[in-house]
């Protein structure tokens, strides 16, 4: 499987983004697909999930203000980010076969090289 993320970039705070992934490889019709972020010196969190049953899932912090879609055939997956805050700051990575354990991400599966988002003013 390989994912290739772009999209991301610098921006001020209150400002939007949106990140695509394109994934490749995959021979399964069921699974799940996603984004999650790390930080420097903070350990990595799951953003947003659509599960292998279509169902989606938002980290708390990000709820109202970041949307995750897909083609039907997960193929593409975009992150729209809005509303950006500096605590938002991270390498963004797409990810599919992620486990959820209790509404977390519990095993991020394979992901792709990431891409940086900054928000500063």
């Amino acid at each position: 499987v390989q994912l290739v993320e772009s999209g991301g970039g610098l921006v001020q705070p209150g400002g939007s983004l949106t990140l695509s992934c394109a994934v490749s490889g995959r021979t399964s019709d069921y699974f799940s697909i996603g984004w999650f972020r790390q930080a420097p010196g903070k350990e990595r969190e799951g953003v947003a999930v659509i599960g292998s049953t279509d169902a989606t899932y938002y980290l708390d912090s990000v709820k109202g203000r970041f949307t995750i879609s897909s083609d039907n055939a997960k193929n593409t997956v975009i992150l729209k980010m809005n509303s950006l805050k500096p605590e938002d700051t991270a390498t963004y990575y797409c990810a599919t076969d992620l486990v959820m354990v209790a509404g977390t991400v519990t095993d991020f599966g394979t992901w792709g090289q990431g891409t940086q988002v900054t928000v500063s003013s």
